[in-house]
């Protein structure tokens, strides 16, 4: 749970810093970047299957972790989960195999409140 905590709560700390700068750029992505997950479509759910296939390729561990909690709370199963990562290391090659790694980490401490 702290490996959870400690990374929404740095989030959280570090995205209300940049929003005090009042950047109108920076504000305006991240209000994109909020609406372009909102259900439309496709669905919520599998919107935010898609951000973590892209972000397991792209290699972005704090993505890969954003993702894997968004989609906790949509509902995602396990089993669907690891779909993803198997698409994602057939897409991305092995160099997707240490974010795999850590995003098993994170998955199995977001599914021990279950």
């Amino acid at each position: 749970m702290a490996l959870i905590q400690e990374f929404n709560e740095y989030r959280k700390r570090m995205n209300d810093r940049i929003m005090e700068q009042d950047n109108v750029v920076l504000k305006r992505f991240f209000s994109l970047d909020n609406q372009s997950y909102q259900e439309g479509a496709l669905s919520v759910k599998t919107k935010e299957l898609l951000g973590l296939v892209a972000s397991m390729v792209l290699r972005c561990d704090d993505c890969i972790k954003y993702h894997l909690g968004t989609c906790y709370q949509a509902g995602v199963s396990t089993e669907e989960v690891f779909e993803v990562f198997s698409i994602a290391n057939i897409v991305g090659g092995s160099i997707c195999i240490p974010h795999t790694r850590r995003a098993v980490e994170y998955w199995d401490e977001l599914s021990k409140n279950s």
